[in-house]
């Protein structure tokens, strides 16, 4: 039975290979690391939230944000705004762009988006969600997805609500987080929420939040009835992840983690990357936090993680990285890591 919970998905027009996605984070999922993630099997890939007002204003990073290798489709391109005719006149506007779902954000919890009634602050106001949503439908030919949390905060858990009028919207799916704004990424997260959402829509439910490997992708599945999975945390520092829930929902089998030398190959291809598309200078700075969660639980790691703020240019970090390999042949530590100073 264990073949039943991994298979296509079809969002809109759109068929994907698999149920299993990578979320959209800022900061995260950009294009080096999406290849990285494509290769490990991913069925979708959410690209970093786009402001649609940068869009309009033609920033500069929101262009290079919104860039697209030939070789990784499918993705999904979230934008994020408040103003329903600026979220569906952007929506028009790149349409034409490389990539396959186009998804709306009403989960981000960050207090400088919140504070400007985006991202999460549109749970509470269904009918402004439902009016971006209904616009943005309308706008392009692309099927329009919707990411929500459990609700802004327990008082307001309105995730069914929400859901229910992005379904009358004609949204193609929607994606539940299980906690709420107010929890950001603290605590549990909700399964039951997920589990309820999915009852009362008829469009792909994708479920969010707290899977971590293939056990816990599939007992969510189990539990709420899900058509996918979306992994967020739990991909940083390891693009395996996808290669390993694919399998235990494909068989039950459990795959093992890769061996070092799979991990360093893989840091210095994604250092690589990010140094093609975004400069030496730019993309050296941006890979120190990528390797500290590379990194993460070998011994020596913290002290690691002290040089690598240092490091500024691909000979440096070569030698880094040979060295905390040389150090650590046998890869993660068998216990917890100590903290730094113990």
């Amino acid at each position: 039975m264990a073949g039943q919970w991994l298979k296509q998905l079809k969002i809109g027009n759109v068929v994907l290979e698999n149920n299993v996605i990578l979320a959209p984070m800022a900061g995260v999922s950009d294009l080096p690391f999406r290849l990285l993630c494509k290769e490990q099997g991913a069925g979708l890939l959410g690209m970093e939230m786009v402001s649609a007002k940068a869009i309009m204003y033609g920033s500069r990073n929101t262009e290079a944000l919104m860039e697209i290798h030939p070789g990784e489709g499918p993705v999904s391109l979230q934008l994020f705004g408040s103003d329903a005719d600026i979220i569906s006149g952007m929506a028009k506007r790149i349409e034409d762009r490389p990539f396959a779902v186009l998804d709306i954000n009403m989960g981000c919890p960050v207090p400088k988006v919140v504070n400007n009634g985006e991202g999460s602050a549109l749970m509470k106001d269904p009918a402004l969600a439902e009016k971006i949503i209904a616009k943005t439908v309308k706008a392009t030919r692309k099927p329009v997805t919707v990411k929500i949390r459990k609700g802004f905060d327990e008082k307001h858990a309105n995730a069914v609500e929400i859901a229910k009028a992005a379904e009358a919207a004609g949204a193609a799916a929607v994606a539940v987080h299980g906690r709420t704004r107010e929890q950001f990424y603290s605590g549990k997260a909700d399964w039951s929420v997920i589990a309820a959402v999915k009852k009362a829509v008829c469009i792909p439910v994708i479920g969010n939040g707290d899977v971590t490997n293939g056990e816990t992708a599939r007992r969510m599945m189990e539990e709420t009835g899900c058509d996918g999975v979306m992994i967020g945390r739990a991909a940083k520092g390891n693009p395996w992840i996808f290669r390993e829930v694919r399998a235990y929902l494909e068989n039950g089998e459990k795959v093992p983690p890769p061996k070092p030398e799979e991990v360093k190959e893989a840091i210095l291809r994604h250092a690589d990357l990010q140094v093609r598309y975004k400069g030496e200078y730019t993309g050296i700075r941006e890979m120190r936090k990528h390797i500290a969660w590379y990194t993460a639980g070998y011994p020596h790691s913290a002290r690691f993680r002290g040089r690598i703020n240092e490091i500024e240019d691909m000979e440096e970090l070569k030698k880094g990285i040979e060295e905390i390999f040389r150090q650590n042949p046998d890869g993660k530590s068998k216990t917890p890591p100590q903290t730094a100073g113990h």
